[in-house]
């Protein structure tokens, strides 16, 4: 095995440990119980990750990263704003019936007690999030939609509340709390906030004016 190779799999190991106590123990989770199970000392984890904080930021990133990837293939370059807003919100919804989606969301959920509980790595949590959600910045800017064209300001705008509202839907459908909120919800209730955000961005709080004839 090469050095490459073992400094891999050592961080394979690590993080697959993680998973598991993290899963378990939240915020509790003990540095110790972790390089134990992955068969290595403390010393692996700074010298990897930095710290304890860095591997679970590891963690996370390896959660999110394919789920932001697969939606670049799924929403396609030429559609306009909604419609891609649309192939987005719905491709979010068939996530949730993988046989991994309820697994995913409690991680999900036990991330966010530990960054209430972590000022420091939750800084860096929201950090890594913005990162990857660049990759939704860059799929929405430069759409159609009535106004215009999407800019990177709007686009930031629009990834922000999009991601509050499809995370918020994801969360109430396996609690039983959204019983009713299939694919056509899902994709009606973003193309909706997506119509409201970019008008709001564009004209304020104002509707955009009409122009006719009077008599």
């Amino acid at each position: 095995m090469t050095r490459a190779e073992a400094k891999e799999r050592n961080r394979r190991a690590l993080l697959d440990a993680a998973l598991e106590v993290v899963s378990r123990d939240g915020y509790r989770a003990r540095l110790d119980e972790i390089v134990a199970r992955a068969g290595l000392t403390t010393g692996a984890v700074y010298s990897l990750f930095g710290s304890k904080n860095g591997l679970v930021v590891a963690l996370a990133d390896e959660h999110l990263r394919p789920h932001y990837e697969e939606i670049g293939q799924t929403v396609p370059a030429g559609l306009g704003l909604l419609e891609a807003v649309d192939a987005f919100a719905r491709h979010y919804r068939r996530r949730l019936d993988a046989p991994d989606a309820r697994s995913a969301l409690s991680l999900q959920i036990t991330l966010l007690d530990m960054a209430l509980h972590d000022p420091e790595l939750g800084a860096r949590l929201a950090t890594s999030v913005r990162e990857q959600e660049d990759q939704l910045v860059a799929l929405f800017t430069g759409r159609p939609h009535p106004g215009g064209t999407v800019t990177p300001h709007q686009a930031r705008h629009l990834t922000t509340a999009l991601r509050a509202l499809l995370t918020g839907l994801a969360q109430g459908v396996p609690l039983g709390l959204a019983p009713d909120a299939d694919e056509e919800f899902f994709a009606a209730a973003a193309r909706a906030l997506a119509s409201g955000v970019m008008s709001r961005l564009i004209w304020g709080s104002r509707p955009p004016l009409t122009c006719g004839t009077s008599t």
